[in-house]
Order: structure tokens, then sequence, then C-alpha cells
């Protein structure tokens, strides 16, 4: 059995998985924020529920927010800030007594739709998170990419490609720099668009339902939103050329994307005609919780 973490900023979801990938059984509970030693102990109870309710004992991985730096061993980059300069892999390891593997949550997005999802059979896959941030994973082969220093498919924090004069130098993001993708591509960067557009300020959510009803404003954000999007994975498509991109997160429900954004990239992309599929998550919400599951391959032998 492979039992997998989704460590977010408000809730921490586990889920048990049969070696075929049939979820066993599933518990959520709140995380509490701004304490990383009760992060540690309700991560720990929580593996030890799903083991007493299937009764199975099983390896355990964690997608969270930010990545371990290979320099220092400990957290970095975690929008949930009471994790950062935190060994939590270690700490876990300690509190269940047997290996734990950690990875970005973005990671374990990529991973759980190439190896049952919307990528799987493809050797290339990139996983797109769009919601609260913009994130990426990739993965090669059936492994995720991490790279020397942690951060491969960190798109988000690239600035938007070919800007046009209204987007420079684009809205301030908190790592400190201006103009990322992720400013633009997130729910709140398409939020911020159309409030300064219209006035109005609405959840990311809210533009979307009203751009399939018609309104012209929320349309006109939707198709800058679908432009912008096109841009920045056309840069993905040049240096990657994955063979499939699967998007995940809130945005990632927005149905128009999946026809219009492939049609736009094709003017910003290298190459003659890209191929590529543009796919929504096989998986879904339980993409990622199901991805840290997957950080043990079904080829493993397992730690007892």
């Amino acid at each position: 059995m492979r039992i997998g973490v989704d460590l977010g900023g408000t809730k921490i979801e586990g889920v048990a998985l049969a070696d075929d990938g049939r979820e066993l059984a599933r518990q959520r509970v709140a995380t509490p924020r701004h304490d990383y030693a009760a992060t540690i102990r309700v991560i720990a109870a929580l593996v030890d529920a799903l083991e007493r309710e299937t009764g199975l004992r099983g390896t355990v991985g964690v997608g969270m927010p930010g990545a371990l730096s290979p320099a220092s061993g400990v957290v970095k980059n975690a929008n949930s800030t009471w994790l950062i300069d935190r060994p939590i892999d270690s700490d876990l390891q300690a509190a269940l007594g047997r290996p734990v593997r950690c990875a970005n949550d973005a990671n374990c997005f990529a991973l759980s739709e190439a190896t049952d999802g919307a990528g799987a059979g493809a050797r290339v896959v990139f996983g797109v998170i769009v919601g609260t941030g913009t994130g990426g994973g990739i993965v090669v082969d059936g492994q995720v990419l991490t790279g020397p220093n942690a951060i491969a498919g960190e798109w988000g924090h690239n600035p938007l490609p070919w800007p046009r004069d209204e987007e420079r130098p684009g809205p301030p993001c908190y790592c400190g720099k201006t103009g990322c993708v992720e400013t633009f591509l997130s729910g709140p960067g398409l939020a911020r668009d159309y409030a300064a557009a219209t006035g109005v300020e609405l959840e990311a959510t809210e533009v979307a339902r009203r751009a399939e009803r018609g309104e012209l404003e929320a349309g006109a954000a939707i198709a800058r939103y679908e432009d912008r999007m096109a841009r920045a994975l056309a840069t993905v498509l040049d240096l990657l050329d994955p063979d499939v991109v699967v998007l995940g997160g809130g945005m990632s429900q927005v149905s128009r994307l999946y026809e219009s954004v492939p049609r736009l990239w094709q003017a910003w992309a290298f190459s003659d005609v890209v191929s590529t599929p543009l796919r929504p998550p096989r998986h879904g919400d339980s993409s990622g919780v199901r991805g840290a599951a997957w950080l043990w391959g079904r080829s493993e032998k397992r730690p007892r």
C-alpha cells in the first residue's frame, strides 16, 4: 500500500492507494497554520488513521509547497512560511519510524497525471498548476525531474514572455520581482486583471462564470488570460517539447482553455506545427495527493 499526503495551507489530505492505484481510504484534516511541530504531529496521526482504517502498513510520500534545498536539506520557497528552514523529511521520518519522500506539490500533480492520469503513456509530461499560485512539474519516463537546485518546472517565476506595452513592468510578485507569469496566470492574477479593467472585484471563478454567461468584460479578461497562457506555455514547448501538457488547479476548470490556448500558442512556439495536446487532469483535485503516494514507484521494494 502507498500513502500520499498533500500538505496544503488550509488542509492536509491523505490517501491510501492499492498497488494498482485503487483508492482504499481517504481522510482530510485542517492544517495547524504557523505551527510546525503541530503540522508534523497531524501528518503522523493522519498516516496512522489511514493504516488503522485499511489494516495495512504503507510507504509514505508527502507533497508540499516549496521544495527541499539540496544545499541545506531544509524547506525553501514555501508560501506556507512556517515550513521554511525546517528539515521536514527527517522530522517526518522520525515521527513515523520509516523513510518518507517529500516533493513539491506541483511535481506530485505531474507525477499523478503521468502515472495513471491524462499523461499516462507519455514519455515527457509537463504538469501546470494554475490556482492560488502558478507552478509546474516535469516527469520524464515516469520519474520526477527535480534538478540540482530543486527548481525544475518553476515556470511561474519567469517573466511573462513577449510582454505588451500595457503589461510592463507587470504586477509585483511575492518573490520580489515584477511581471512573473504567476502574477498573470494565477487565479488572483485573473481577478486583478478583471478589477483593473472594470473596477469590480470578483473571485477568478466568478469571472469565468460571467464569461460563460456572455458578459463582455469577463470574456475579454478570459481572452487576455488565454493569450498570456499561450505565450507562457510556448516557452515551455520551446525548452522542453513535452508530449503532453496537463492543467491543474482552479483555473483548469475553465473548459475553453483546452481549445483556445493550443490554437494561440502556434504563433509563439518555434515550430511550423505544434502537435502537443493540452489536457484537463483526469484525477482533478485528487491528483496532488495521489502523486505523493506515487513518489514510491510501482517496482520498488518498500521498507518495512
